[in-house]
């Protein structure tokens, strides 16, 4: 065992004395003797590289070759008896790349003639892959050791590391390729498994996938950055699971945000029923959700900005159900608790689910959870005042996020009075008592300007609520400078500005400024966005007794939703458009068809109302209109059914129940006391309802006695309304 040992350890000593002798040929210009080196065609001794580009380390202590080096090129001797040239030029440089000299080292790397050694490290490779596959050792011996292969890869790509130091990128990224172009073209199923580990081969191809799409990006060539990030994750590489991650991660940032748009991938390999990302977005969330896959399975280790990067994914791309469905999926523990709970219900708000988002912001909310998380309370605050029933706990979440903030934070306050106000408005139109809706009112209000004040009119949400709480309470003047103060703050980018000036201005009895001000939005306005803006403008010329241009502006209308409604895809944003376009279509054809009852033209507003029969039989809007044509035809008994149907579709729909009201009154089939119910109900759901207001009057007059006051207040009621109603209702 000790002879062995001695053995071994003479041969290494006369290895290294070959090296040095190497080393020492190479760096003076001076060629080896035959009996130490094969011969070659080339000639050994460096002719364009003399002993002055070591000029400038005169003085410098030498440095021994890395041991790594030696170790790297024993085996490659052992292999062979011998480095050629090519191999010892990768010595070399690979000597003078540690030791800083990168100019030096890429002199003598660009000495290797890779061309004329690509066929044999080709060769080599595969019979070393085709062996290894088959664990078979008969096969022809390859014309290169794996070790030698080895040196000479990790030459090429210090090459490329050396280039990309020196700021030439699209020269680094070709050679850095040339590596992956040898190693496809050698093993095009794949390295085997373990391929070189024996040797640096492995980690040198590793390193060189790693670096060739980034280099490309140095380039300023994203078409290869992206072909090269493809063709690390679709070629075997045998990389382990932390480089495949990362490299997920980098294309997935880079297709998210580069701005370059690529081509969609064409995978030949791909299964039937597969995948296939469309663009940028789907091919990054398809990468991220993998990354998160792997999280869940413990692959890797977590990274909590890839829920960062995939959260904005799905965000813009509409995906927000997905993305609720990815967080649920992640293992207790990975995130916080609380975080969980705001991302899923900021997931379900997104998509409109509010009952489940504010479940989740309530659990959050609890006492043992975070009380005081301000977006929570603003959220839950917001989801409360959208609707009357639940308004009051509005008024509670808004009230404890300004307690909250303590002051800190003026945007913030702004934002959390803006909800309180909004809650305090919602709370006033469900009051009974006209004192504590004046009251509400008044708060609401006042919360308001508030809002408006902390954040010095720059927040064109809480502007937009101020005007519209002036414009419901008939300040319509206040109402008026705050709309322009808008328009002015955004430029006149949103429609529903617009539309309210042009409705505040319609209160006011200005119908041609309205009109000016609808024809300026159209101007400024695509034609698949004119919709909203036509409808105000119809309505504007039905006020002004414009019958035939507002007919044509409603067909002007109609064309346009014609022409929309076959271009609408299968995305859930496009779905939602689609039924609040079907909506707008359904009022149009009400609208025309209240136009032609107005004019006796009973049949076009008969086929009006199978229009709108077509888009849905089951609308509360469509079964007054047909009521209002039986009234106007004196069927008063079919007109009653139809407003029966009307408000078996949508009991609160106010204008059926005025008209119900109304009929039964004419025909005196039911005691005023039912009729009074059926106004008083009206005007509880619509306290600004003219038509109830004045039909209330005229009850209380038949009444005659000690009610005709009462009438005379509610006819006063009636005027005053009239007066200041605009064509639409501001909200």
């Amino acid at each position: 065992m000790r002879n062995e040992n001695r053995i071994k350890e003479r041969r290494r000593d006369r290895i290294r004395v070959k090296l040095g002798k190497i080393m020492q040929c190479l760096c003076s210009g001076e060629q080896l003797r035959g009996e130490e080196m094969v011969p070659s065609s080339e000639s050994l001794a460096t002719k364009d590289y003399t002993h002055s580009v070591y000029s400038s380390q005169a003085g410098e202590a030498e440095r021994k070759p890395d041991t790594g080096n030696i170790e790297e090129a024993e085996s490659s001797l052992r292999e062979s008896g011998s480095l050629n040239y090519e191999e010892a030029r990768a010595l070399l440089g690979r000597y003078e790349y540690q030791k800083g000299n990168l100019e030096a080292a890429l002199h003598v790397f660009e000495g290797i003639d890779i061309a004329a050694v690509t066929p044999k490290m080709k060769i080599t490779l595969s019979i070393k892959g085709e062996t290894r596959k088959r664990r078979s050792q008969n096969f022809a011996t390859p014309p290169m050791s794996i070790h030698a292969v080895s040196l000479l890869f990790e030459a090429i790509f210090l090459k490329a590391k050396s280039l990309q130091a020196l700021g030439r990128y699209k020269e680094a990224a070709q050679s850095c390729a040339v590596i992956l172009d040898i190693v496809e073209s050698s093993l095009p199923a794949g390295l085997p498994e373990n391929f070189g580990a024996d040797c640096k081969l492995q980690e040198t191809i590793n390193k060189a996938v790693e670096l060739l799409p980034v280099l490309w990006k140095l380039a300023d060539r994203p078409s290869e950055a992206i072909l090269s990030y493809r063709r690390a994750l679709l070629h075997l590489w045998n990389l382990d699971a932390q480089t495949t991650a990362k490299i997920q991660k980098e294309f997935a940032i880079f297709l998210l945000y580069s701005g370059d748009e690529a081509n969609p991938p064409s995978l030949r390999s791909q299964m039937d029923g597969s995948f296939v990302p469309k663009n940028n977005t789907e091919e990054a969330i398809l990468l991220l959700m993998i990354l998160l896959r792997k999280v869940t399975l413990k692959r890797i280790e977590w990274d909590p900005s890839i829920l960062d990067h995939v959260s904005y994914a799905l965000s813009i791309s509409g995906g927000l159900r997905a993305l609720a469905n990815q967080v649920e999926e992640l293992l207790p523990g990975v995130i916080d608790r609380k975080e969980r709970y705001h991302i899923l219900a900021l997931c379900y708000h997104g998509e409109g689910d509010n009952l489940s988002a504010l479940n989740l912001w309530q659990k959050m909310l609890k006492s043992h959870e975070d009380p005081t998380c301000v977006p929570a309370l603003l959220f839950a605050s917001k989801i409360c005042g959208e609707s009357s029933k639940c308004a009051e706990d509005g008024i509670s979440f808004a009230g404890r996020a300004i307690e909250s903030l303590h002051g800190r934070c003026d945007q913030l306050g702004g934002v959390a009075n803006c909800m309180l106000g909004i809650s305090l408005s919602a709370t006033s139109r469900s009051c009974v008592q006209d004192s504590e809706r004046v009251k509400r009112q008044s708060e609401a209000l006042k919360s308001l300007e508030i809002a408006e004040r902390m954040t010095r009119m720059s927040d064109p949400s809480i502007v937009y609520h101020l005007c519209l709480e002036n414009a419901e309470q008939r300040k319509l003047d206040t109402a008026l400078h705050y709309a322009k103060c808008l328009l002015k703050l955004e430029g006149g980018f949103n429609l529903k500005e617009w539309i309210l000036l042009a409705r505040i201005l319609s209160a006011q009895k200005r119908f041609l400024d309205a009109e000016t001000i609808i024809n300026a939005a159209l101007d400024q306005t695509g034609k698949w966005d004119q919709g909203e803006l036509l409808q105000t403008k119809a309505k504007l010329q039905i006020a002004q007794d414009l019958v035939k241009e507002a007919i044509e502006t409603y067909t002007q209308l109609l064309a346009v939703l014609q022409v929309q409604r076959k271009s609408f895809g299968s995305g859930k944003k496009q779905k939602e458009n689609k039924n609040h376009h079907k909506n707008l279509e359904m009022e149009t054809w009400h609208d025309l068809a209240s136009i032609y009852i107005r004019l006796s033209q009973w049949r076009d507003a008969e086929i009006c109302l199978s229009k709108s029969e077509a888009i849905s039989s089951f609308s509360a809007s469509r079964w007054h209109t047909a009521g209002l044509l039986q009234e106007a035809k004196g069927h008063h008994n079919e007109a009653l059914k139809a407003f029966v149907r009307a408000l078996d579709v949508d009991p609160t729909h106010v204008p059926s129940i005025v008209c119900k009201a109304v009929v039964l009154r004419r025909i005196g089939s039911q005691s005023p006391a039912i009729v009074r119910s059926l106004l008083t109900e009206a005007l509880r759901l619509d306290r600004m309802n003219t038509s109830a207001w004045y039909n209330l009057g005229l009850l209380y007059k038949d009444e005659g006695g000690a009610s005709v006051l009462e009438a005379a207040e509610c006819f006063e009621a009636a005027a005053l309304l009239d007066e200041t109603a605009p064509v639409q209702p501001f909200r």
